[in-house]
C-alpha cells in the first residue's frame, strides 16, 4: 500500500503565532504545589472552617472535633496548608491559630480565571 502525501500546511494561516502571556515555570511550580496541597477533601473542609469562622481564624483544637480526625491528622493537614502559603499560623500558648492568607488565595483565584 503506498504512502500517501499530505499537504503542506501554512503555519502562519494555522496558528496565530507564539502565545505572548505565559506563566515561569518557577511561578507554574508554586502555583501547582499550592493546588496540590487542595487536592484533599479534609484540607478543603480545614480552609472553609477558618475562613467563615466568626474571627476568620481558628485554633487547631477548635477543627478536629468538626472534621472528626484526629489531632495528629488536623496538624499535618494544617501543616501542608501552611507550607503552600494558603494560611498562617499564629502559636499561642500551647495552642496554634490559623489564618487564611487572603493575598495567596486571590493569587491562586486570578490563575482559575480563564479569558
Amino acid at each position: 500500500m503506498p504512502i500517501k502525501e499530505l499537504p503542506l500546511i501554512d503555519q502562519a494561516a494555522c496558528c496565530g503565532g507564539p502565545l505572548s502571556q505565559t506563566i515561569s515555570r518557577p511561578d507554574a511550580t508554586t502555583v501547582a504545589a499550592s493546588f496540590k496541597a487542595l487536592a484533599d477533601p479534609a484540607r478543603i473542609q480545614l480552609l472553609h472552617l477558618v475562613a467563615s469562622a466568626t474571627s476568620q481564624e481558628a485554633c487547631v483544637c477548635d477543627l478536629t472535633d468538626s472534621l472528626g480526625l484526629s489531632q495528629g491528622t488536623v496538624s499535618h493537614h494544617l501543616k501542608v496548608l501552611t507550607d503552600a502559603g494558603l494560611l498562617q499560623r499564629e502559636r499561642r500558648g500551647t495552642w496554634a491559630w490559623y489564618t487564611l492568607d487572603p493575598a495567596r488565595v486571590d493569587e491562586l483565584k486570578a490563575h482559575l480565571t480563564i479569558g
